[in-house]
């Protein structure tokens, strides 16, 4: 930010004490981040901390989810209405909301349907002045398909907005719910694009949301101030600051120290210590994830099916889940998470066996096994707590069989880009799921189109799996779409692209003065959290 040096001038003396003294002082809530934001524009991100620090606290999106079921409700979008051939919606937005200001720009008008139009273009259109901003690449909704789904978008008055589609979607809805859609400001763009400065939209961000951000020191701490002028109404914490640190035993040290009052993911073996500590509540959620080893299908030698079943047989899931996970996971079976539309609970897994793995091995012409590589995450999520353990857990399994594994890793960014160029052999990943659709799973994690985007890690296309979860999501009747994911679970077990390893509930900490706050499919609400 340009700003920083004035800010830091003003803040220095606050960024001095410690998070307590803060939180002791000021009654600011502290929430000890795991990471720094990749960027304060969720359209450009790709990580739950940047989302976090973003889209869940600077800004809105059309709709939210809501929590006992995750069917999209109204947020800006007050209404829409979707034609019988599944092709046109239209938006009512809400009226009245009002951006945030920053150093540089103070709105003149409310949110209307030129945010909306702003929003979406600058990541449809190559040709749009702020496409190219940022080293933008909309991972996100290029993914999802969404360039090539929406034909046209036209702003019928300031309070109506409608897509036209070319195929019906009956994902779209929940699409507009998700991170990336979150809905900036077209004014504020078009004055920064006029001073010749048009990063600040990205770098120094106006929302609607419940927070402003005042003020971000690198890899260290974000401090934010409550919007006055949120039209869910008045926010009960007026300061938020994120402490980042990225070390999970550091965070615990600090919650239990009362320097921050809420702590994401914390390491399934100190869930007793937490339990036992007076002070602390340790909460969790039925997480919408799987976590899963990617086998690259178009390296040797797991181009060869028999290969991929082999290593599925030769792997110890419950071993794992015992070991890593302390109660925290489930094993799972299938790309789609057991609480989710179209999840085939009568698919059999892949037995633990030793035997029939070397059998298949030795059928495709590897008695004697390999040597391969095996990608371990350097982060931690809830649905790989321990990536290194499970890593060593499952080069020993397959060292049983004569397979040989080299663990490698490297630091996050790098690792998501060497998988999505496809330099792995094979590579534990995983998924949270973004809109609560199975779509988000099946199709984008396994679907021929998003090998080309990145997040199909095993680079595995499949045109029976890939044309029956494309029928999926043209249909809108939830009865006569599971079935379709259900034979596409079918194919996908037959093919094993993956070794499906575990769904995780996501965990959270919080100091027991803390109410209000939740974390869901909508993300972390700041917004009713307060300090008691």
């Amino acid at each position: 930010m340009d700003f920083r040096k004035t800010f830091l001038a003003l803040f220095i003396g606050s960024l001095l004490p410690t998070s307590a003294a803060l939180a002791a002082a000021n009654r600011t809530l502290v929430y000890c981040s795991e990471a720094s934001p990749e960027s304060f524009n969720p359209q450009i991100a790709s990580s739950g901390p940047s989302f976090v620090a973003s889209s869940q606290v600077l800004y809105n999106r059309l709709v939210a989810f809501r929590e006992s079921d995750n069917v999209p409700v109204p947020s800006l979008a007050t209404a829409w209405k979707i034609s019988p051939d599944g092709k046109t919606y239209t938006f009512t937005l809400r009226q009245g909301v009002k951006f945030n200001s920053n150093y540089y720009f103070t709105p003149t008008r409310d949110f209307n349907a030129d945010d909306v139009i702003f929003s979406l273009m600058r990541q449809k259109d190559a040709q749009h002045p702020y496409h190219n901003f940022s080293h933008a690449a909309y991972e996100y909704f290029n993914d999802i398909g969404l360039g090539a789904m929406i034909q046209d978008v036209k702003k019928l008055d300031d309070y109506h907005v409608q897509f036209t589609l070319s195929h019906p979607d009956a994902t779209f809805l929940a699409d507009w719910g998700m991170d990336f859609a979150s809905i900036l400001s077209a004014e504020y763009a078009d004055a920064m694009l006029k001073q010749g400065t048009p990063e600040r939209v990205d770098t120094d961000p106006i929302g609607t949301g419940p927070y402003n951000l005042k003020e971000y020191k690198v890899d260290s701490i974000i401090r934010y101030e409550a919007n006055p002028h949120y039209w869910q109404g008045e926010v009960p914490t007026k300061r938020l600051v994120f402490a980042i640190t990225p070390n999970v035993t550091t965070r615990l040290a600090k919650i239990e120290k009362n320097e921050c009052q809420i702590m994401p993911a914390p390491n399934p073996v100190n869930f007793d210590e937490i339990r036992n500590d007076p002070n602390l509540t340790l909460h969790s959620v039925d997480g919408m994830n799987v976590g899963y080893l990617a086998f690259n299908t178009e390296k040797k030698p797991f181009n060869n099916v028999l290969v991929r079943q082999a290593l599925n047989y030769a792997v110890d899931k419950k071993a794992i889940i015992d070991a890593v996970f302390l109660g925290s996971g489930a094993v799972a079976k299938s790309p789609i998470p057991p609480n989710m539309l179209g999840f085939d609970a009568a698919l059999a897994d892949y037995p633990y066996d030793p035997a029939k793995a070397r059998a298949l091995l030795k059928q495709a012409g590897f008695e004697q096994g390999f040597t391969t590589d095996l990608w371990s995450m350097p982060v931690q999520r809830p649905y790989n707590p321990n990536s290194r353990r499970i890593a060593e857990m499952i080069q020993s399994d397959w060292a049983k069989v004569g397979v040989t594994a080299k663990i490698i890793t490297f630091e996050w960014g790098e690792y998501l880009a060497g998988v999505r160029k496809g330099e792995h052999s094979s590579a534990l990943f995983g998924w949270v799921s973004d809109n609560g659709d199975p779509d988000n799973f099946a199709n984008v994690l396994l679907g021929c189109d998003s090998i080309k985007s990145g997040s199909n890690a095993a680079l595995w296309c499949d045109k029976h799996y890939d044309a029956l979860v494309q029928q999926a999501k043209t249909i809108s009747d939830p009865a006569l779409r599971a079935p379709l994911y259900q034979q596409a679970q079918a194919v996908f077990h037959q093919q094993a692209p993956w070794i499906p390893l575990a769904n995780g509930k996501t965990f959270y900490v919080t100091r027991k003065n803390v109410t209000g706050y939740s974390v869901s499919l909508n993300g972390s609400d700041f917004a009713k959290a307060k300090l008691d």
